[in-house]
């Protein structure tokens, strides 16, 4: 049990080793293993034991974090006395997270979901938000059995409460367009901004366009701040490849273009990646017991909140150190700009590469919408301060044209509120109610349970080091036209498109195996 509770990883012929020299006995390989499978289940808890004491736990967790939510539903019973029900969702939304994500003055969060292993599998729904310093932070997370439109309303009912959202709530979410999850928020918040996350409409553009050229016009369309300059770029897109174009335009721009964002979630991010890091910091716990796994997601938590106080603590000045190197690089830029005034409240800022736009310093917009998206001064309008202060006016500090978003004091605002210890399952309260839980309708998995995320062609090309384009293997213009071989997960090329060749015989199209003795010509 101590070598299984230091690293519950160690290997079987390590451990192996190690008792043999310390009992000196020799044990076999299966012998080990049921050792280890047994010490873990000491050390981590027990698949089948944790769901009757869940409830203890869930009394627990909201008498130590007061204003946490936490929901439970099982699946339907016809008989309305049983004893026995069947455990389908949980939902934990802790009250210092919930407090702290309010305090960031964001309406905008992220969702996705990830496999959970072990004998019970189902998924991890999480609901990411973004702090001032454009850091993750977590807010809800839920183990649901399987993941549809009806579990994906489910959730967001839930935090639709818990956030005070309504049908007609101007909130911005983000996803990868998850099975049911785009249904169920035009249901759910049909005035909400969605975005798409655009590493994943890239993936699926890849599938038939893989060059680095479409990526580039993908990149350049969604990049751009204005509508006229997004139309411009679609053009060029159009005239480079029209079939890439048309599969593109089938997508609203208001899901991935910033020059269509509302600017209502002081945030131009295209990418989910807030989400795919909480995942990954999950992935050792994923595997666990339900409680366990529920446990290891609050110690994160926990734990993270510790860890960006440590980084507040050395910060200085009124802006987060993110919103501090975007301003010192546009301060730079601006220094190439030139204004002219039209006697109100309105400049005309002209820079080079003919970069002219206009900015209104009453209602605080650049024509290039960059200020109106982020929260933070453009270069346009750190040129037209320095402008206003060459000729004597008075303009206070930088820091009071951001976004209150990017301040320091509401970085470390949102970090008061923390998230509670626990005591040990020994002190938990007992809960009086009758109903006994029981752990889902599930089974062992064959083979050696997977961890990792399945990693897209895209990326393992990328990893092995292939080709710019994507594309990986060698290609061959033959009568036939134009052959790729795609690489598979172990780097191999795959044998789609090759012609077998007979070992016996040496003739094309059969194997030694299936060989009959055929003449070639």
């Amino acid at each position: 049990m101590d070598q299984v509770e230091l690293n519950p990883t160690i290997p079987g012929k390590a451990l192996k080793e190690q008792l043999q020299k310390e009992y000196q006995v020799g044990f076999s390989i299966h012998q080990i293993f049921r050792a280890k499978s047994n010490a873990k289940k000491q050390v981590q808890g027990d698949y089948r034991k944790q769901y009757e004491v869940l409830r203890d736990y869930i009394l627990e967790l909201q008498s130590t974090n007061p204003d946490t939510t936490v929901k439970l539903e099982f699946e339907s019973e016809p008989n309305s006395n049983a004893t026995l029900r069947r455990f389908k969702i949980i939902y934990v939304c802790l009250g210092g997270m919930k407090k702290g994500f309010r305090a960031c003055l964001r309406d905008f969060l992220g969702f996705d979901g990830a496999f959970m292993k072990g004998p019970f599998p189902g998924q991890i729904f999480t609901a990411v938000g973004v702090d001032s310093n454009n850091g993750i932070y977590p807010l809800v997370y839920a183990i649901i059995e399987s993941e549809n439109t009806q579990s994906w309303k489910w959730f967001l009912e839930i935090l639709g409460d818990d956030l005070d959202l309504y049908a007609n709530s101007n909130f911005t979410f983000i996803s990868d367009r998850q099975k049911g999850l785009q249904a169920a928020i035009a249901q759910l918040f049909p005035c909400a901004e969605h975005k798409y996350c655009l590493r994943h409409i890239h993936d699926n553009m890849k599938r038939t366009w893989r060059s680095n050229e479409h990526k580039e016009h993908l990149w350049n369309c969604a990049t751009a701040t204005t509508v006229q300059e997004f139309n411009h770029l679609m053009n060029e897109f159009n005239l480079f490849d029209k079939d890439a174009y048309n599969w593109l335009k089938q997508i609203p721009p208001q899901h991935w273009a910033r020059s269509h964002f509302t600017g209502r979630a002081i945030s131009d991010m295209l990418l989910n990646n807030l989400c795919e890091v909480f995942n990954n910091k999950l992935v050792e716990g994923r595997d666990k017991p339900l409680i366990t796994c529920l446990e290891y997601i609050r110690e994160y938590m926990m734990k993270r909140i510790c860890n960006v106080i440590k980084v507040q603590n050395k910060c200085v000045g009124p802006l987060t150190p993110s919103a501090t190197n975007i301003m010192d690089k546009n301060v730079y830029l601006a220094s190439q700009y030139t204004t002219r005034w039209n006697g109100s409240d309105k400049y005309q800022v002209k820079g080079p590469w003919q970069d002219q736009q206009v900015v209104d310093m009453a209602e605080r917009v650049c024509s290039c919408r960059k200020w109106e998206l982020t929260g933070l001064p453009c270069k346009h309008v750190i040129a037209v301060l320095n402008d206003k202060a060459d000729n004597g006016e008075k303009i206070g500090e930088l820091h009071t044209y951001v976004h209150r978003v990017h301040w320091l004091e509401t970085w470390k605002a949102a970090y008061v509120h923390k998230v509670e210890p626990i005591k040990g399952r020994a002190m938990w309260p007992i809960s009086d109610c009758p109903i006994k839980i029981t752990p889902p309708l599930h089974h062992n998995q064959p083979g050696r349970p997977k961890k990792k995320r399945r990693q897209s062609a895209g990326e393992r090309s990328q990893k092995k080091g292939e080709n710019g384009n994507g594309a990986s293997g060698s290609q061959t213009d033959g009568a036939s036209g134009s052959q790729t071989h795609a690489a598979s997960g172990s780097g191999k090329l795959t044998r789609k498109f090759i012609s077998v060749t007979c070992s016996k015989c040496k003739n094309k199209g059969h194997n030694a195996r299936t060989c009959k003795g055929q003449v070639g010509n």
